[in-house]
């Protein structure tokens, strides 16, 4: 899939989630999946060895 087709994919699944739903409802499920994309992003960052864990535990702490 090129850019563009992935876009308008992201586009189609969304208006499918979002039909029937409340606003309320809608911005849970942005809550959500922005959770979700940031654990995912942590996740791989970790796995892939970009960051050493130890790096990031004392920029936290």
């Amino acid at each position: 899939m090129n850019p563009s087709q992935v876009t308008m994919l992201v586009t189609a699944v969304a208006n499918i989630i979002a039909e029937d739903k409340t606003e309320k409802e809608i911005s849970v499920l942005i809550a959500m999946f922005v959770q979700l994309a940031d654990t995912l992003a942590t996740i791989s960052i970790l796995k892939n060895g970009d960051v050493a864990i130890e790096d990031v535990r004392s920029t936290i702490l």
